[in-house]
């Protein structure tokens, strides 16, 4: 009888350790995902003007709606376009999860160093699941690239231009050319798609982007110097900020966005709209 009892025993002690495995198997490997069983056709790569609001309102989730392309959102809040941390150059974790960094690990396939940031600030508890989702996504699939980052490159007064080196990530231009010659060289048949920042307004101190110099520059500044150098480029741009917001007044910040900065529903509506239309045309 002790025998048998003993059998019994391993028998249930080995199937629960097999539930046990196939538990942590789906809890910590990203096999199952439904974004792995979902080709995506257009990635979102921006800032919080697009990675704040992740929900059927979002402009990603908005645009899918208006043209069928299963649309991903990548937008991290707080990230900028190029590389931010000129003094430790690639040693700076966060650097990684830029637009360039992004671009950087899509072209190599590797979305190591995006697993070892660790980020602790306010509103960010969508980037470990949102960079483990980019790291899965085979990005042969995806036919569109939106990169719509600029501002925190504005506010950080990042460098427009270097003119030791047009390629330096750690300037708009250089990261933005740096970014379109890797992506055509690994994904020549992408469709890449530049989205200028929009108009913004700062309620402290209470300044327009058209007076607030963060040290880069205007905010025009650096949307004239995306569109001029994507035209350079031969690659496509959506201007969102030359005659786009109504900005007569200081309470038009009201009308398409929350606070002068994230666009509200009807901004991400105006947004996904134009979008759409400029596919659609073709």
């Amino acid at each position: 009888m002790k025998k048998n009892g003993s059998w019994k025993k391993k028998i249930l002690y080995s199937v629960t350790a097999a539930v046990l495995f196939v538990l942590l198997l789906v809890l910590f490997f990203p096999g199952d995902r439904e974004y792995q069983r979902i080709p995506y056709d257009v990635v979102f790569l921006g800032d919080s003007v697009y990675g704040l609001c992740r929900d059927e309102t979002s402009i990603a989730a908005k645009l899918q709606e208006k043209t069928g392309l299963k649309c991903y959102n990548g937008g991290l809040g707080g990230t900028v376009l190029g590389r931010a941390d000129a003094e430790r150059r690639l040693g700076y974790t966060k650097d990684s999860i830029s637009a360039a960094g992004l671009v950087r690990s899509f072209v190599v396939k590797d979305f190591g160093v995006q697993r070892t940031v660790h980020i602790r600030e306010a509103a960010t508890d969508y980037f470990a699941d949102t960079l483990g989702d980019l790291g899965q996504i085979d990005f042969d699939q995806v036919k569109i690239l939106f990169i719509g980052s600029g501002l925190n490159d504005y506010h950080s007064g990042t460098p427009i231009e270097s003119t030791a080196d047009p390629y330096d990530e750690y300037t708009y231009c250089g990261a933005i050319r740096s970014i379109v010659k890797e992506l055509r060289e690994a994904y020549p048949e992408l469709r890449i798609i530049f989205i200028t920042p929009p108009y913004t307004w700062y309620t402290d101190p209470e300044l327009t982007c058209e007076e607030y110099d963060l040290g880069g520059g205007v905010l025009e500044d650096y949307v004239n110097a995306e569109i001029g150098l994507c035209e350079a480029l031969n690659v496509e741009v959506i201007d969102i900020y030359h005659d786009y917001y109504p900005h007569d007044t200081w309470d038009d910040l009201y009308l398409y966005t929350d606070d002068g900065l994230h666009p509200n529903e009807a901004g991400r509506e105006k947004i996904a709209q134009t979008i759409a239309e400029r596919l659609n045309k073709e």
